[in-house]
């Protein structure tokens, strides 16, 4: 039997075709749900916003903002959404909604609205910037705010149980993605979906089914990798169960704080960081996902290849051939300065002194390399569909052959020598 749609996920499936009437009918949700008379309501054309909606509206004679994030099958999930008290008690940054909605499929934040950009907007501009002053308060902004995570994730960090791993939302960015909501079956969800079976469009016309793309070795700009693309997925299908990532401990975090979900607020002698839409916030975070889909998102997603594939055809290169079981991907793409410096951050100022203090407790798994690459990998091959052929939805052959390099070297260790996450890994490595 299958579950009616929310009426979360009626809009956003309405909003693809018919804007207009998409905005009626949130309207009128916001007016049931808040009794406000909601004028004026506005959804964003957010590249951003992949699993959710956004917008503007007034009431009464003030502005608010409001967001609502919609997960497939989310009418059949259990657990509980958008605890952003839990983050303003551990004493972090977070902009608390006015009017807050939990119900299933009916979850919806609304917040006064604000002049402040998010801070994905901003790094989008300095990505092309030589404005030194301007990159350097972003990264200072950056380094605070992890400080504050670094401090919040110790204070916090307990041992937790399979079941108390099982609970927290968390999980329907990664293995939920992977299966069957409703019977559990692997694969299913979003992977089944976007690549099971499916074939892919890469530049120079050429196309490769999945049985063949997802058991070629990859050899990316040279370098040869350990795992193929489906060892990949399913290697992530046994580590990722939710059960199994208790072994590191809980901590209380955000789970989702990519740039998109977090304000910039300019101050006069530095600027300061603010999150909004903990909508997979919790007390027993497993201790080594809480910061894996940030990190991805907020670094190796840019520039450009993962939000604007359009752009990414007209400023880089990729090509892709398949020979003796292998798949080789050549690519002009790279990390932009300012993300290489917010992945300094990243790394020192909290990825090495957190391993390095999960070790200390006890509770560093001798795989944790291993956890954090395969949230890097799942973070942009579950979050949007890469494929470029069938089915394709926004990525075009160039895109999608930048995406599955970078997803796939994510993943594992070159055979030999070193790229940027292999670089990045050893500089975290706890002593």
């Amino acid at each position: 039997m299958t579950t009616p749609l929310s009426r979360t996920a009626e809009i956003r499936a309405v909003a693809r075709d018919d804007l207009q009437q998409a905005q009626a009918m949130l309207q009128a949700l916001l007016c049931d749900l808040f009794d406000l008379p909601v004028e004026g309501l506005k959804i964003n054309l957010d590249k951003y916003s992949l699993n959710s909606l956004n917008g503007f509206f007034s009431a009464s004679g003030k502005d608010y903002f409001f967001k609502f994030h919609q997960e497939e099958g989310e009418e059949a999930m259990r657990g509980e959404y958008y605890r952003a008290d839990i983050l303003a008690s551990a004493g972090l940054p977070v902009d608390q909604p006015v009017y807050m909605s939990t119900l299933p499929g009916e979850q919806v934040l609304v917040y006064a609205r604000r002049s402040d950009p998010r801070f994905s907007d901003l790094l989008y501009e300095l990505d092309g910037s030589q404005d030194k002053d301007a990159i350097q308060r972003a990264v200072e902004a950056e380094a605070d705010l992890n400080r504050r995570l670094l401090a919040t994730a110790k204070d916090s960090l307990h041992p937790i149980t399979p079941a108390q791993s099982r609970a927290e939302p968390i999980h329907r960015l990664f293995h939920e993605r992977l299966i069957d909501p409703a019977s559990g079956t692997y694969p299913g969800g979003r992977f089944k979906h976007f690549y099971v079976g499916k074939r892919f469009a890469f530049p120079n016309e050429m196309g490769l089914d999945w049985q063949v793309l997802s058991s070629a070795r990859p050899v990316i700009n040279g370098l040869e990798y350990h795992r193929s693309l489906g060892e990949l997925f399913d290697l992530a299908h046994r580590r990722y169960q939710p059960e199994r990532l208790a072994d590191a401990g809980g901590i209380i975090a955000h789970g989702d704080a990519h740039n998109a979900n977090v304000w910039y607020e300019r101050g006069v002698a530095s600027d300061r960081l603010a999150f909004f839409d903990p909508a997979f916030a919790g007390r027993d975070v497993p201790s080594l996902l809480a910061e894996v889909k940030s990190t991805f998102h907020n670094v190796f997603a840019h520039p450009l290849w993962l939000y604007s594939a359009d752009l990414t055809k007209e400023r880089f290169s990729a090509s892709v051939r398949h020979e003796s079981g292998k798949l080789f991907i050549e690519t002009d793409w790279a990390l932009s300065p300012v993300r290489e410096q917010m992945l300094t951050v990243k790394a020192e100022i909290f990825w090495k002194p957190w391993l390095a203090h999960l070790k200390a407790q006890g509770l560093l798994p001798e795989d944790w390399e291993d956890v954090i690459r395969i949230g890097l990998f799942l973070s942009p091959t579950l979050v949007m569909n890469l494929n470029a052929g069938q089915g394709a939805d926004l990525h075009n052959p160039i895109s999608s052959a930048i995406g599955f390099a970078v997803a796939l070297s994510a993943g594992s260790r070159p055979v030999s020598g070193k790229d940027a996450f292999s670089s990045f890994f050893d500089s975290i490595m706890p002593d």
